[in-house]
This record gives structure tokens, sequence and C-alpha cells, in this order.
């Protein structure tokens, strides 16, 4: 295939920061899009130039109502001006664990609801990046290319960073124990898994951990961190079971309400995570690192920039 050369680089209003070093990383200019907000609340938005025939990128984190209606808005109106085509990096999407519906509840599954809205504005490329679950990715007719992006290498370089001696990763529940192994092997250290089950809608309960935990310092690995609750149990799971110490580390720092607080009240003092999360940055709490790397590098290889 001949290598790409006509794109175009924009973001949505809640994914300026991390477009910024995608396109520090390609090495090409982010085109800024035209928007105003009228009195009645309605956003507007304008292509700033002619994008017939060229291959947009658009990068969104789909976190809130407002920014997936955006992503929507975009990639329909990319459509409209002819675009070559429409291709869509979600670093974190929004509502990705309500992605099945449990028998006889009434549940929207707003995972592949949601996911499915993204793919009928007919995107031709869509990237995801640490799902929760691949199921989301499925959610159309098979006419999309989508990609599954995964951050452990950087996760990995991130832990290194900090230099901390008898590492052991735990999963707080066994459906991420295998992404946690992958983790484990890039860091040449031991993993074990505490048994999580959910019983309400951000609640849940964590059950008994290994003893492989003894002596080692833990770090509690996961995709997200909402209200840190199964966290915040698995914690003291392992203390019980004979941790000299406890650090946390998740791809996407949501920390909805007082979840930093209450971490903090729990003791740790080192929450490890990526920039996929809009406004996460590095501070006294959280050690950030960024994914653009990993995002650069697909979208060199999709376009043959390389």
């Amino acid at each position: 295939m001949s290598r790409r050369k006509n794109i175009v680089l924009i973001s949505t209003r809640s994914a300026v920061d991390i477009t910024a070093k995608v396109a520090k990383e390609l090495d090409v200019p982010v085109t800024e899009m035209i928007t105003r907000t009228f009195a009645d609340g309605e956003i507007y938005h304008a292509f700033p130039c002619d994008i017939a025939g060229c291959d947009l990128v658009i990068i969104a984190s789909t976190h809130d109502d407002a920014a997936h209606q955006e992503l929507i808005d975009l990639v329909a109106g990319a459509r409209y001006w002819n675009a070559l085509s429409v291709n869509v990096v979600i670093p974190y999407l929004g509502y990705s664990t309500m992605e099945r519906a449990k028998p006889d509840s009434g549940e929207i599954p707003k995972g592949i609801t949601r996911t499915r809205q993204i793919f009928r504005a007919r995107p031709d490329y869509v990237a995801f990046l640490d799902l929760h679950s691949e199921s989301v990715m499925h959610a159309h007719t098979g006419e999309i290319r989508t990609r599954h992006l995964w951050s452990e290498m950087l996760a990995a370089e991130k832990i290194k960073t900090l230099q901390l001696d008898n590492l052991v990763l735990v999963s707080p529940d066994y459906g991420f124990s295998k992404r946690v192994a992958r983790l484990a092997g890039l860091l040449d250290c031991p993993h074990t898994a505490a048994n999580k089950d959910r019983y309400d809608v951000d609640k849940t309960i964590v059950g008994q951990l290994s003893s492989a935990v003894r002596g080692r310092t833990a770090i509690i690995c996961d995709d997200m961190i909402r209200t840190g609750g199964s966290m915040l149990q698995t914690v003291d799971r392992c203390y019980q079971a004979g941790a000299i110490g406890v650090m946390v580390m998740a791809t996407h720092l949501v920390l909805s309400g007082n979840a930093r607080e209450r971490f903090v009240e729990k003791g740790i003092g080192c929450i490890i995570g990526a920039d996929t999360y809009p406004g996460t940055v590095s501070d006294e709490l959280l050690q950030v690192y960024s994914v653009a790397p990993v995002i650069a590098d697909e979208l060199k290889s999709y376009f043959r920039l390389q």
C-alpha cells in the first residue's frame, strides 16, 4: 500500500492535551476545529480547512455524554464534507464496563449501544486503548476496521523508573489476571489475584488473597479506577496477607468523587496510570505516563508513515 500523506489531525475539546502529544510524536500539526457555544447551549463546529480527499484522524475520549456526542458530530461532519477516510482513536471509552446486561434485568448495555452509535456514524477505522472488554469492538457489521491498543509496555517502563524492589503484581479479580500476568512478565516479577464479586452499581466484595504478597511490595493493577472501592478492599487484603507496602495502578484514572482522598486515607502514596482520561496529570499522588507513543506508533503503521 502507498504511504498516506494528506493527513489531518483533529481532536474533540476534551482531548486537546493528548492530541498535542500524539502530534509531536507523529511530527504533524494539529488542525484546530472552529467551535463556539451559543447562548442556548448548542455547540457550533466547523472544519477550518477543506478536508475533502484527506485522511482525517480524530482523537476523542468519550468520558461523558457531551464528549460522546461531539465525536459522533465530527465523524458525521467529516462524511458530509467528503473526507477520504475517517479514522478515530478513543483513549478512554465511556460506559465501557456496561458491555452486557444481566438476564431479565432490563439493563441497557451502554458499552455496546453507545459504541454502536459511533460505528453507525460510519468511520473507516476505530482504535481503542486498554478496553475493559473487547466485546464492544464487535458492535458493528464487519464494515469497520477496529484495533485494540495496549499500554503495558509504557506501564512497565513507568514502574521501572520508580526503582522498587521485591515486587508482586495483584489483580483485584480473576477476569483481569491475564493482563496482569503479561505486565508481570515484562517486569519479571510474580503476580496473583483476589476474588471480586459485584453485587450492585459501584459496589463490590473482594475476597481473600494468597500469601504470594507476603514480605513484598504489592502493586494492585486494574484497567480503571472510578470510586476505588474494589481496589481499597484489595489494599486491606494485601496487608492482611503480609505485604510490606501497597501501591495501585490503572490505565484510566477516573477517580470519581472523593476517590483520591479515600486512597490517601488508606495510606496509599502513589497511584500509577495513563493520561487517557481528560485532565489526568502527575502530582504528589499520581505518577502519570502518556499513551501518545502507542497511539502514534499505531497511526504510523496504519498510514505507512514509517
